[in-house]
């Protein structure tokens, strides 16, 4: 690689990475009644990306696309602070911070091939618990083996019913895998929510998929809540498709989400036919009336893991201690998880202690 352009990157790579974190940060302790004051936490990292933006212009032909990489990622995460800033300054509502945060994803999206190239693009990529993981950063840097990495099924942005997948570019076929299959929430895709995984199943090693819900409501894409379930065949399509892939542990089989994806985890992880192994409904809400309807037997010893916010506005988090005690008599084993500055936002925090509870370790 040419000595200008590695000062090009060493130039624009530190601001990018700081500014993703930063909106991760934002979308992490989001919260209506604190937002100015988790936008001046988050500091301006866009300023400094802003400045050196213009370096990223006429590379040479062989670094192509290393420069499109970082030129789309750059564009992306200065889109988000740009709408995140007009909302800071009295220029939107709740709806424009979410619009805005949605560019976060398509910026990771699009930086990720950089990390089997660039180190502090793969570091970006790895739970800060495990950055210093000797094992695993070998087996990250010895390259992806065939059938690994980020692929798309029928998944396109605006499209219903396909799915985004994961490997872990070190699997091999010797043992069986975990799975997760992550469910977005409302207005949500499956294409962005697999950022909100990747980097715990990167470090951890756990195959994830993430789909899009089939149907939509309000114009809005959403889970088969009520009415005609059409997502619960579609995830079992899904998954005998991955099984026939890769290897997969039939022991650790997790269906988790958030918001509107948690609570679909109820309605179809509480069926008796569920596949499912485990549950992990993040900010979700509950009726009592499922765990009455729910199949006894599945119920009985069914492994939970619930999570919820004190601060969470949209659903209460009395209704997730209910959830709690209601499913707790019905013979479910529950583990709960009710974090103190959490809103209606995703806790990537927890995704660790999920999968180690996946695996029997807590």
């Amino acid at each position: 690689m040419s000595d200008a352009v590695v000062d090009e990157i060493v130039a624009v790579l530190p601001p990018l990475l700081q500014s993703l974190e930063a909106l991760g940060f934002i979308a992490r302790h989001l919260n209506p009644a604190d937002f100015g004051r988790i936008m001046e936490a988050a500091g301006q990292p866009d300023e400094a990306l802003k400045a050196v933006r213009p370096r990223l212009a006429n590379w040479p032909e062989p670094f192509a696309n290393i420069q499109t990489s970082l030129e789309t990622a750059s564009d992306a995460a200065l889109a988000a602070f740009e709408g995140l800033r007009a909302v800071q300054l009295g220029n939107g509502d709740l709806i424009a911070v979410f619009r805005a945060l949605r560019y976060a994803p398509c910026a990771q999206e699009a930086l990720y091939p950089l990390a089997a190239k660039l180190p502090p693009v793969s570091n970006f990529f790895v739970d800060p618990a495990f950055r210093e993981d000797a094992d695993l950063l070998t087996r990250l840097a010895a390259g992806a083996n065939e059938n690994t990495g980020i692929m798309h099924d029928h998944n396109e942005p605006g499209s219903r019913g396909g799915f985004s997948l994961y490997v872990p570019e070190y699997y091999t076929p010797e043992r069986a895998w975990p799975l997760v299959m992550a469910l977005h929430g409302g207005s949500g895709n499956g294409r962005g929510f697999l950022w909100s995984w990747l980097r715990d199943a990167r470090s951890l090693g756990a195959i994830l998929a993430a789909p899009t819900a089939t149907g939509s409501a309000s114009n809005k894409s959403t889970w088969a809540l009520m009415g005609e379930d059409a997502d619960t065949p579609n995830l079992a399509r899904i998954l005998d498709s991955v099984r026939s892939r890769w290897n997969i542990d039939p022991a650790r089989l997790l269906l988790t989400g958030m918001s509107d994806g948690g609570t679909f985890c109820y309605v179809t992880g509480l069926e008796g036919a569920s596949p499912f192994t485990h549950l992990a409904p993040v900010s979700a809400t509950f009726h009592p009336l499922m765990a009455e309807m729910a199949d006894a037997q599945r119920l009985r010893g069914l492994p939970v893991y619930i999570v919820h916010g004190r601060l969470d506005w949209m659903f209460p988090v009395q209704v997730a201690r209910q959830t709690k005690d209601a499913l707790a008599a019905a013979g479910a084993d529950v583990t709960y998880r009710e974090l103190d500055d959490l809103s209606h936002c995703y806790p990537h925090e927890m995704n660790a202690p999920i999968l180690k509870w996946l695996a029997g370790e807590t």
